[in-house]
């Protein structure tokens, strides 16, 4: 009898320890991934009820949101990011857990390092005390953020309680155009489908599109579910999923990794497999992708312009009017030749080395304009010391960047990158909310980082397939 399970359940089946009387599952946490910023209150409702961690070599505990990217000499000047920094270093002294700190070469943005050391494997349940979690759903997992509460309830006994969510097929078919992204791609489906679109939903990211992606790629855009409002988002596992995960060093080695890579691809949704919804996008509709507005569903292509506010459904103009009174647009304003104060290249979205490569090659030979502020911040100490080897940081520094330290850096405003007034960003992170980047008037515009990179050089918004003949990544 074949199996109709998707991906989605057959992994949460594997997990639940019982059903519970409120309707919900108790769900078996198979990886957890802790940061300083959410984990001090989780350990100490630990100590307060004297419990302990139930199985440490599950929980893997990285530094990033407060880390300077510049200035990264002990104490840090910011008090705080200190006083969290010594907090997480002595919790998991005290507990046993293994963390990547600054003098670790491991250490980097919680959900680049995990799939870089091959802690992030298809059919594993994994959470975080962050909202972009999702990103490891890349590898087949269900992998979602939780609250720091939950992270508590994580060390404590390593499950949570959890209501199933529906699972939407999310397909897109075809062939990228040229300078079209895995960033422009997620950015378009947020669009369609809505922020609140995913809301009791997980998306099963389907089609050729997603079939030809390499894995980092893959993790772009299932870090932006989250954004699309769904639990989590994930990519079936296949053989990119296997090529990239063998001979990591977290991953099993020699005849237990084959065994494990037939168990990964056995896992895959087959063809009889059920969902609560399927929407279909054709890739050829797709062009590099800009947002303009106060939340990542508000974009247009780089070759439009922002509707008029009655051109969007009636209980979303609200917002739309307020977007653009905060933005300082208007309708029917092209986005292109907006002029930005600064440009960021970075995050768990786009802070891979094949994200570096992508700006470096749009950056080379060029100048960044110079009234813009440019950052580039490698997601992973493991991914600056590559692109080091492979001269990134070279074509970077000499185009007029500053060349960073690995951390979340301007995704957030958590360290010393912030936006300051009015600024606005080119950013390929993951959220333009008001305030995200760390001033409360500051403004931010999400793209590839290509995008980023040629918007940096020309001072505004610019359409990178008239800049660089780029081939997409």
């Amino acid at each position: 009898m074949s199996d109709t399970r998707n991906l989605f359940n057959r992994v949460w089946d594997n997990h639940v320890v019982r059903e519970l009387a409120s309707g919900q599952s108790q769900i078996f946490i198979g990886q957890h991934l802790i940061h300083e910023v959410t984990s001090p209150q989780a350990f100490q409702m630990l100590r307060d009820r004297g419990l302990k961690v139930m199985y440490p070599e599950r929980t893997l505990a990285t530094v990033d949101h407060i880390i300077p990217t510049e200035i990264q000499s002990r104490p840090f000047a910011d008090g705080l990011a200190e006083e969290m920094m010594t907090a997480i270093e002595k919790n998991c002294d005290e507990f046993g857990i293994t963390l990547l700190d600054l003098n670790d070469d491991r250490q980097g943005v919680v959900h680049i390092v995990g799939p870089e050391l091959g802690v992030t494997q298809p059919g594993m349940t994994i959470a975080c005390g962050d909202s972009h979690t999702s990103t490891h759903g890349a590898f087949g997992s269900i992998a979602m953020g939780i609250g720091t509460s939950q992270v508590a309830a994580v060390l404590a006994s390593q499950t949570l309680p959890m209501s199933r969510p529906k699972v939407r097929r999310v397909e897109v078919n075809g062939e990228l155009g040229p300078g079209v992204y895995a960033k422009d791609v997620v950015l378009y489906i947020i669009r369609k489908l809505g922020v609140q679109g995913g809301v009791g939903y997980a998306y099963e990211f389907a089609g050729t599109v997603f079939d030809a992606m390499t894995m980092e790629e893959r993790m772009t855009v299932c870090n932006m579910s989250i954004e699309g409002g769904a639990r989590c988002g994930y990519i079936n596992p296949d053989q990119t999923t296997v090529d990239y995960i063998r001979g990591r060093p977290f991953a099993p080695q020699g005849a237990a990794f084959e065994k494990a890579a037939e168990y990964w691809l056995s896992l895959a949704s087959g063809p009889d497999a059920q969902y609560d919804d399927v929407v279909v996008y054709d890739a050829a509709d797709i062009e590099p992708t800009v947002t303009w507005g106060i939340n990542p569903g508000q974009s247009v292509g780089v070759s439009e312009e922002i509707g008029s506010v009655d051109s969007f459904p009636e209980q979303e103009q609200a917002g739309v009017r307020e977007a653009l009174t905060f933005m300082e647009l208007e309708e029917h304003q092209p986005i292109k030749g907006l002029k930005i104060d600064v440009a960021f290249v970075g995050s768990c979205t786009n802070g891979r080395i094949s994200d570096l490569r992508e700006a470096a090659r749009v950056a080379e030979g060029h100048k960044v304009a110079d009234h813009v502020r440019a950052l580039i911040v490698p997601g992973s100490q493991q991914v600056r010391k590559q692109a080091e080897e492979e001269g990134l940081d070279k074509i970077f520094e000499e185009a007029g960047f500053q060349w960073r330290a690995a951390g979340c850096s301007m995704c957030l405003a958590m360290n010393p990158d912030k936006l300051s007034g009015r600024e606005l960003c080119a950013s390929s992170s993951n959220r333009n909310f008001k305030g995200r980047q760390g001033s409360p008037t500051g403004r931010t515009l999400l793209m590839s980082p290509a995008m980023v990179a040629a918007a940096a050089i020309a001072g505004e918004v610019v359409d990178v397939r008239e800049v660089a003949a780029p081939v997409g990544v």
